[in-house]
């Protein structure tokens, strides 16, 4: 699949956290609670630079609340609690020295639902970011900048004389496409995506598909999805989470694609990705 590249001559502005190089992202022992209640169980699991890893189980067994825990999300509600550690390249998140807004610069999320900020411009959707951490940048910066990041998240061609125009007024497609770029405007080196093609058409679908594909040796990716197919076509690994009979969700087996769908070391793992629940 031919790699889309911008055509942007401006020096791109620097990470806001630093280094923009893809990082990897290890979960160690990670549990999680709401309230009383305990949703993940010892969680532990490596995701490795410029690859795609693929959450994958039924719905309940937490690997959205998993994800979410991966860029100090879980934290703000207010029953949520958890323990473990979440090493980026070796550094943990949750070190008291490290501030929430730190980890969320280098670990970016897309939502399962398009979240564009309606009434800005798509230019200004783009660099929402910039804005909310105070960064600086001018006017030539600002606009290499949007083609940059629309063009890495598949989208400049389509938008690129409409600039203007509401984000809001994009197909559901497009405003998927329009929060992958505004992620990428601030250089994380991670992204997190949380079933992000559940309400897209297939032609939708396919082109998100191949964004991550195109971002992949730039930015490590972690995605939840449903879709088996999905899983094999994106993902580098997947990592299996299941709950059974009111249990915390855990791993039950993580491991390259290829062999998580062809050769499967647990039956549970043969019967999830062969269709015969979840």
């Amino acid at each position: 699949m031919a790699t889309t590249t911008t055509t942007s001559t401006t020096a791109p502005l620097p990470a806001l956290g630093g280094d923009s190089t893809p990082a990897s992202l290890e979960a160690r022992d990670v549990s999680a609670w709401f309230g009383d209640h305990k949703v993940l169980d010892r969680v532990s699991l490596t995701m490795p630079a410029q690859q795609v890893t693929a959450l994958i189980g039924p719905s309940g067994c937490g690997k959205s609340t998993f994800l979410r825990i991966l860029n100090r999300m879980h934290e703000l509600i207010g029953s949520a609690a958890l323990a473990g550690q979440v090493l980026l390249d070796g550094a943990d998140i949750y070190d008291r020295g490290r501030r929430i807004t730190h980890a969320r610069r280098q670990i970016g999320m897309v939502f399962q639902k398009p979240n564009p900020f309606p009434a800005m411009s798509i230019y200004d959707n783009v660099l929402a970011g910039l804005k909310l951490n105070g960064v600086r940048a001018t006017r030539r910066e600002r606009d290499g900048l949007v083609e940059e990041c629309l063009t890495r998240a598949g989208l400049w061609k389509e938008v690129r004389d409409r600039l203007r125009q509401p984000g809001g007024a994009l197909s559901g497609g497009q405003q998927q496409r329009l929060c992958i770029a505004r992620s990428l405007a601030v250089r994380p080196r991670v992204l997190l995506m949380d079933e992000p093609c559940s309400a897209l058409d297939p032609t939708s679908t396919r082109r998100i598909e191949q964004t991550i594909h195109e971002l992949s040796q730039e930015v490590t990716i972690v995605i939840v999805t449903h879709n088996m197919q999905q899983a094999q076509r994106v993902s580098d690994q997947c990592a299996f989470f299941l709950a059974e009979q009111g249990t915390p969700g855990l791993i039950v087996e993580h491991g390259p694609t290829g062999a998580m769908f062809t050769s499967p070391r647990d039956n549970r793992t043969a019967d999830y990705v062969n269709g015969r629940f979840g």
